[in-house]
């Protein structure tokens, strides 16, 4: 299929056509809609080494996620790759598990021009290194941001966020507040702690327990969860830094014969769309997730068409969002 059929197809010129392919921002949304509908339609295939060699870009960006398996962090890539598509751009998504060596290689394809820009989600405790292997490549930060390392970012208040979440649980009479945190090598992770220390001590509020999940995942809060019921006092509510972490704390809670939010509170963070089926429904810091991602993109374009651009650290906003299991 040739990109005259698509223009064809679509009822614009190839000059049209080419312009949503290279992601040129002078083409009305409907008409860049009906073309994109046109190339899908089509199955048109874009000769991207040919384009490459006449722009000197590729119209690929690399995307280095620590953990796909995270549902966080698959619906921030859906906001990335949506928002990429729309400016004509492909990903490329490569899976880190935050090892240097694999990012290393990863990082290799911005030297060879085959990716235009990176955008990272990994570990805080990586990021010198990641700006060193970048260099002055476009990079953009996404969800895990340092600003004491160059490099643009989008994140949300992390202190601020889990702050709210300990507010809230003392509001509600709670006064043994725990934490289910995640590796704190994630600068979320040593950010949401922050916050929940120093809501405790503008509470007023002595007693405090910190377990560590090993990873996002529902075993991981069942057995952080347990550790915190077996201790001599156990807490009255409970403060998770992942809806996905809160599963599991409710089932081992539920194990221990305590009823929810009776005996013991339970309120996750992310706000992902089944956290509101469960029972009961979880009360949870919803974070803009797709917004995280589609401001991503739009920031690395920016740096893309403008390197000598400035750097910009944004922060989206967390909305707590309360449900009875809290």
């Amino acid at each position: 299929m040739s990109i005259e059929k698509v223009a064809r197809f679509a009822g614009v010129s190839t000059a049209t056509v080419s312009r949503v392919l290279n992601g040129y921002k002078g083409v009305r949304p409907a008409t860049r809609e009906r073309v994109l509908a046109a190339i899908a339609a089509c199955q048109y295939q874009p000769n991207l080494l040919a384009r490459q060699l006449r722009t000197s870009q590729s119209h690929m960006l690399l995307v280095l996620v620590s953990n796909i398996i995270n549902p966080f962090c698959s619906r921030v890539v859906r906001g990335i790759e949506a928002e990429a598509e729309a400016h004509g751009y492909h990903i490329l998504l490569c899976n880190s598990d935050s090892q240097t060596q694999r990012e290393s290689a990863y990082l290799t394809l911005l030297s060879g021009k085959v990716v235009d820009g990176v955008i990272t989600m990994d570990a805080a405790s990586n990021l010198p290194e990641l700006r060193q292997m970048i260099g002055d490549s476009p990079w953009i930060q996404c969800a895990e941001g340092d600003p004491d390392v160059a490099g643009s970012s989008v994140t949300i208040d992390n202190q601020q966020a889990a702050r709210a979440a300990v507010q809230h649980l003392a509001q509600r009479g709670r006064r043994r507040i725990a934490m289910i945190n995640g590796d704190p090598r994630y600068l979320y992770a040593q950010q949401r702690e922050l916050g929940y220390r120093a809501a405790l001590a503008e509470l007023g509020l002595s007693w405090s327990g910190v377990e560590y999940a090993n990873e996002v995942e529902c075993e991981a809060g069942f057995a952080a969860m347990k550790r915190l019921l077996e201790a001599k006092e156990p807490p009255d509510a409970v403060f998770t830094v992942s809806d996905v972490l809160a599963v599991g704390a409710i089932h081992c809670a539920r194990q221990h014969q305590l009823a929810i939010p009776e005996d013991i509170a339970v309120l996750g963070f992310d706000g992902l769309p089944w956290s509101a089926m469960l029972s009961p429904p979880l009360s949870t810091l919803e974070q803009p997730m797709h917004q995280l991602g589609t401001r991503s993109v739009q920031l690395l374009l920016q740096r893309i068409q403008d390197p000598l651009a400035p750097q910009v650290h944004e922060r989206l906003p967390c909305e707590l969002v309360v449900r009875a299991s809290s």
